[in-house]
């Protein structure tokens, strides 16, 4: 038998303990350019997981076959990070409504510290050499350049915006482009420099290359030797938006020519689906003053926090960072 006192005791134990909030469950399931794998795999994804409680994954590949396959149902992401809103736009309405910019970076020109033309790349990032020869080195027979599909990913197009404006800021023979290139036709996907996005980088390091396109920020995280270029052709400049925008590239996107124009580098998020709260926690995590910091201190330029789209639909969470 059960004795009152025996009850009473039981009850003032229950009243008396805190109750143990519930773990969180689920898994932030990120889609993300490749140029961003170092940040989230190494910095973000584990902060966010000891911050949050959630566990994280993450799928990288250029921004633009991304958005292929979440249109096609190949992957279902529950979080999206690109580089640049056109290539989460083509998602709305279906899988999205809304997109927030919050970083960006910049275009450099990577390079092999064991290439024949290491001495003329050293000289030309400390400034010694005037940078214009560079692009005449990469016009040279032989020379070595990896890039990534304009089709598919910005930093493809970025190169190409890149050594357009370099041609214009420099004063360089109107075939300049083409020659480095080695085709007319920029927008082709068949070139012997193309790589893709994630093997670009290790391609490099390897030998293979003499130099290729890469963003300042990856370069910085993964100790590539780079020459950096000036605002007025890098992409980094948010009030050089309508010198950038001179550049175009004509790709092809579902089969049919689309012309894209040059524009500041900048780094968009947003959710895909039906919004989770592990979904909603990271993409909260990363707009807060804590995963900025961390975006600054991997070398991306912080940006005021800028809503596309419907922002009616961001989940309220979220619009709390946004101080809305």
């Amino acid at each position: 038998m059960i004795t009152c006192a025996a009850l009473a005791a039981a009850a003032c134990g229950s009243s008396s303990s805190p109750s143990t909030p519930a773990k969180p469950t689920g898994t932030a399931n990120l889609a993300a350019a490749s140029s961003l794998s170092f940040l989230n795999e190494k910095v973000i994804g584990p902060s966010f997981t000891k911050a949050e409680g959630y566990k994280y994954s993450g799928t990288y590949n250029a921004s633009g076959a991304l958005e292929s396959d979440i249109a096609s149902g190949e992957i279902s992401p529950n979080v999206f990070e690109s580089v640049g809103g056109d290539n989460i736009t083509p998602l709305f309405p279906k899988f999205t409504k809304w997109y927030v910019q919050y970083a960006g970076t910049s275009i450099v020109v990577a390079y092999n510290p064991n290439s024949k033309y290491a001495s003329e790349f050293k000289a030309f990032a400390d400034g010694s050499k005037p940078l214009s020869g560079l692009f005449t080195l990469m016009e040279t027979p032989g020379f070595k350049l990896g890039r990534t599909d304009p089709n598919i990913d910005p930093q493809g197009r970025d190169f190409i915006y890149m050594l357009e404006l370099a041609q214009s800021y420099y004063h360089l023979p109107s075939d300049t482009v083409a020659r480095i290139l080695g085709t007319s036709d920029y927008g082709s996907s068949s070139s012997s420099e193309i790589y893709s996005e994630e093997s670009l980088p290790a391609t490099l390091q390897s030998g293979q290359l003499d130099a290729s396109s890469a963003f300042i920020t990856e370069a910085i995280e993964l100790h590539l030797d780079y020459i950096p270029l000036p605002p007025a052709i890098n992409l980094g400049d948010m009030s050089l938006a309508a010198q950038y925008q001179t550049a175009s590239v004509t790709i092809t996107s579902n089969g049919a020519p689309v012309t894209k124009h040059g524009s500041p580098q900048v780094i968009d998020i947003t959710l895909i689906g039906k919004p989770t709260p592990a979904g909603i926690a990271f993409v909260k995590y990363t707009l807060s003053s804590t995963g900025l910091a961390l975006y600054k201190t991997g070398g991306f330029t912080l940006y005021p926090l800028a809503v596309t789209g419907d922002k009616s639909a961001i989940p309220a969470a979220i619009q709390s960072e946004l101080g809305t």
